[in-house]
């Protein structure tokens, strides 16, 4: 089994930012190979959403509400995967997921939770 673990969320105020880290372990050689990482976020009443993903070689993707304000990167050795979020926005509270997805899985971290205050 791999474990992700989320780390970085809490209580901003309106334009602030955060970072968001999430690290794979347990078993990690279930996950070598091409895999996509991605931040996923889920707000009161409302789907989970897909917020940003990056492949192993650093193709990213991002929602239209994110563009310009948040970056993915990752650090393949570290098996982490990060979210920069700037210009917080109160419409961002939600529970923030990552999630690595391969051929034959996908894992899901536990999530952390994200207000921003207005």
């Amino acid at each position: 089994q791999v474990q992700l673990v989320e780390s970085g969320g809490g209580l901003v105020q309106a334009g602030g930012s955060l970072r968001l880290s999430c690290a794979a372990s347990g078993s990690i050689f279930s996950i070598v190979g091409p895999n996509v990482m991605g931040w996923y976020r889920q707000a009161p009443g409302k789907q989970r959403e897909l917020v940003a993903s990056i492949t192993g070689v650093g193709n990213t993707n991002y929602a239209d509400s994110v563009k310009g304000r948040f970056t993915i990167s990752r650090d393949n050795a570290k098996n982490t995967v990060y979210l920069q979020m700037n210009s917080l926005k109160s419409e961002d509270t939600a529970v923030y997921y990552c999630k690595v997805s391969g051929a034959m899985y996908n894992y899901w971290g536990q999530g952390t939770q994200v207000t921003v205050s207005s």
